[in-house]
């Protein structure tokens, strides 16, 4: 059974991220097509619009977590203090001095972004807390 919501677990992060992954590569692509602004605002504007996204939507839904939501996203800053410096300076390099096209640049940056995130927020932002908000509740009581 817990490998079962584990596995369902991930296919909603999966999903819900690939909805932030559509939101981030269309704001980039309309960032892109309207400005000439080189690739590390492009790529930081985007990335902050997915992560509200992305993290209100897997907060509730996936890990159904009633943790105390300033703390919670603090976490998520924490790793984005780390993520986001490293792929935007290596994303600006291989867009900028190796000439990668920026939208494979920020598709890599995603795939790498999915991968990372979903552990950091499945063992360290909503480890303890995951099956605690009213969603996780309600269902527990309609099972009994």
């Amino acid at each position: 059974m817990e490998r079962k919501k584990e596995l369902i677990r991930t296919i909603k992060f999966v999903l819900f991220s690939a909805s932030a992954g559509i939101i981030e590569l269309g704001s980039f692509t309309l960032l892109d097509a309207i400005t000439n602004w080189p690739y590390w605002p492009k790529y930081l504007i985007a990335l902050v619009l997915s992560v509200l996204w992305n993290f209100t939507l897997n907060r509730k839904f996936t890990f159904r977590s009633a943790n105390n939501v300033p703390l919670a996203m603090l976490k998520v800053a924490c790793y984005y203090a780390v993520f986001t410096p490293v792929t935007t300076v290596l994303g600006n390099y291989l867009a900028e001095s190796l000439g990668w096209k920026d939208v494979l640049v920020t598709i890599l940056n995603m795939g790498l972004n999915l991968v990372t995130e979903y552990l950091y927020d499945r063992f360290v932002v909503f480890g303890k807390t995951i099956d605690t908000n009213d969603l996780a509740r309600d269902g527990f009581r309609r099972k009994q």
